[in-house]
């Protein structure tokens, strides 16, 4: 008799831990490491800048995940990594978000997605003043040649958009830059925060060109499959909450002064709130 006792006792113990462990989410776990963790890519400004000397990082991704992280009442980590391989981070649980994220049907067979944090418009950077004023519709043209660094969500818009033109596709974005400010192309096909940075430190490629129907697409938060449903829930509302208060937007603005960016520098009826 005492020993079914003693057997039912550790059943019990068994029980209640593992009960325990099941009503530990993925809030508590963050917590108890003391730590959100997200990847960081070098030399990303507007979004990531990393000091070399004291290895610091800034950019508006980092003061919304220093936003999450006071929340949660822990402190930031950054690990290192690349565009390429921040889902990938995400997926295999080496950090627990992936921010500026342009939300694809293909990504979404990977991780979930959380609420838009912003959105950001496709433009078109050139010198040439006849590309001003047109639509989508009129730069898909066989005459026009446009670069583009391939496997971006930009060279995806230019698939849908401008399958007429002629696409210029390069490995890096470093490369499809060289061939619009060398004149191979009319323009590059870029994203409003990137154009706004690239335009401003190579002035030779010309200035944005805002195609209409403006195109934006939303930028939201990559979140791991195997997250709780609160911590999923927590991670959309904060951002619901501070791109409609216009939180998300002053983190973008003041992370682009630096570069010489200002407000007015944005082109007119553009906003980051959608």
């Amino acid at each position: 008799m005492n020993l079914f006792k003693k057997i039912c006792g550790a059943a019990a113990v068994a029980l209640s831990l593992v009960a325990g462990a099941a009503q530990a989410g993925t809030i508590d776990e963050i917590r108890q490491r003391g730590v959100l963790r997200i990847p960081g890519i070098l030399n990303e400004v507007p979004y990531f800048n990393k000091d070399p000397r004291t290895g610091e990082w800034k950019g508006f991704v980092i003061d919304m995940a220093n936003d999450i992280a006071k929340t949660l009442d822990v402190k930031l980590e950054v690990v290192e990594s690349s565009w390429a391989n921040a889902i990938l981070d995400v997926q295999s649980g080496k950090v627990d978000l992936a921010f500026a994220v342009t939300a694809t049907p293909a990504r979404a067979l990977s991780v979930n997605f959380s609420s838009p944090t912003y959105y950001n418009s496709f433009v078109i950077v050139s010198a040439k003043d006849e590309l001003t004023g047109k639509t989508w519709s009129e730069l898909n043209d066989a005459k026009y040649t446009f670069a583009v660094d391939m496997g971006s969500s930009q060279d995806l818009m230019t698939q849908q958009y401008l399958p007429k033109a002629n696409i210029l596709r390069f490995k890096t974005r470093d490369e499809a830059i060289v061939a619009a400010t060398t004149g191979k192309a009319d323009g590059l096909v870029s994203t409003m925060l990137n154009g706004l940075v690239i335009s401003k430190k190579a002035p030779t490629i010309g200035k944005l060109k805002v195609p209409t129907p403006v195109l934006a697409a939303p930028s939201v938060i990559a979140i791991n499959y195997n997250a709780d449903q609160v911590f999923k829930g927590f991670i959309s509302g904060w951002a619901d909450y501070n791109r409609r208060i216009g939180n998300n937007q002053t983190w973008i603005v003041n992370s682009l002064e630096p570069q010489g960016i200002k407000l007015e520098d944005i082109p007119e009826g553009f906003g980051f709130g959608g």
